[in-house]
């Protein structure tokens, strides 16, 4: 059995449990912040990925229009801090 880095072993881990997508969920959580800023995270409901789609929720119209028109600048950015082809597709309800 080849020897493992605890964060090879943890990598692993995580990807084969249910725990990926809580991890991720946090981990955009944080990157969202320092993305969109404190405002437009503090409007910003709920975040969560799943199928490689992005799910914005926010209860205020007009940002929920300015999400819709900067996904492909969102998608970018998100994949460029979380790796590529994190997400495909951003869905603002």
């Amino acid at each position: 059995m080849p020897e493992l880095s605890i964060g090879d072993a943890m990598k692993n881990f995580l990807q084969k449990s249910r725990l990926k997508n809580g991890v991720r969920t946090a981990q955009l959580e944080e990157i969202w912040k320092e993305m969109m800023g404190e405002v437009i995270a503090r409007y910003t409901d709920k975040l969560q990925i799943v199928n490689q789609k992005l799910f914005i929720k926010t209860n205020n119209g007009a940002l929920r229009n300015e999400l819709m028109y900067q996904k492909l600048q969102i998608i970018s950015l998100i994949n460029e801090k979380m790796g590529a082809g994190t997400i495909t597709e951003v869905i603002c309800t």
